[in-house]
């Protein structure tokens, strides 16, 4: 991606992690390492907000929400975007917009050890990061649910290996493609999935707990068995090599103390889906 926007987004209030307020380090460090044409940081809310419904900080998610809607609001249709987290939450937004743009020729690529399709009723914390994918095939709760939903079969779970029961459930039921971690190993199976769901153009969202905690633990919710760092990158590549990529977000960088191991995993991440340039 050359010339793209970097969009920093470091809410943590949507992350159900008991160090969650360690995601806006990250997102500042992800962000700035990020070439960019053009950055902009999102003014988000400091603290804790109210429960409603079922999902916690609710009314402090609302205000972010609207608040990276008006920031992309300012990005002309089409223009590449990073969107940098932050909780996996903060790329409703984006991929809103990615569906104005490009409606049915859209696919969603989500690269995450969980689901995130639970429900304000089904899930076993609250927190909306679990939700969001939910929110974004169209049962989001209030306040919390896009403009324009994407049809579940147009999604694509890539490297998810831990899935609530209703979830796996729900996956089964909408037609969600599921790809395991040992199906990501060659490209095969990806650009299959993608294909069948007939879209021309790709969003990418990135947990970085897709990866192996034994590869990057930096994040709140870890789970064994994840990607390593190239199957990572060889499975981004070979969709931007096929698609037109729409968007691409990185989210739940929980920056620590062993900074200098974090950052040599993500300089390679980075360097390895956009390249090197000035930071």
């Amino acid at each position: 991606m050359s010339g793209q926007v970097v969009l920093e987004v470091a809410q943590w209030q949507g992350s159900g992690a008991a160090t969650a307020e360690r995601l806006r380090r990250g997102a500042a460090w992800l962000a700035e390492s990020i070439p960019a044409s053009r950055r902009r940081t999102v003014a988000l809310d400091d603290g804790a907000g109210k429960a409603r419904g079922g999902v916690r900080n609710a009314d402090v998610l609302e205000r972010h929400l609207q608040a990276v809607r008006e920031a992309l609001a300012e990005i002309p249709p089409g223009t590449p975007t990073v969107t940098v987290g932050g909780d996996c939450a903060v790329d409703l937004a984006p991929v809103e917009s990615a569906l104005s743009v490009f409606g049915d020729r859209l696919a969603l690529v989500w690269f995450d050890a969980h689901a995130d399709l639970n429900t304000p009723r089904s899930s076993p914390s609250g927190a909306f990061h679990g939700m969001v994918l939910r929110a974004l095939i169209g049962d989001g709760p209030e306040g919390l649910r896009p403009v324009r939903s994407l049809p579940a079969d147009r999604v694509v779970l890539a490297g998810a290996r831990s899935l609530d029961p209703g979830e796996r459930d729900l996956v089964g039921r909408r037609g969600i493609r599921h790809l395991g971690v040992e199906q990501l190993t060659r490209p095969g199976p990806l650009l299959a999935s993608v294909r069948a769901t007939g879209a021309e153009a790709v969003y990418v969202h990135i947990d970085l707990d897709v990866l192996d905690p034994l590869v990057f633990p930096a994040v709140g919710t870890p789970e064994p068995g994840g990607l390593g760092v190239e199957e990572l990158l060889g499975a981004v590549r070979a969709l931007t090599g096929q698609f037109t990529l729409a968007g691409i977000a990185l989210t739940e960088y929980e920056r620590t103390e062993d900074t200098g191991r974090e950052e040599a995993v993500l300089r390679r991440i980075v360097d390895g889906l956009f390249g090197s340039g000035p930071r």
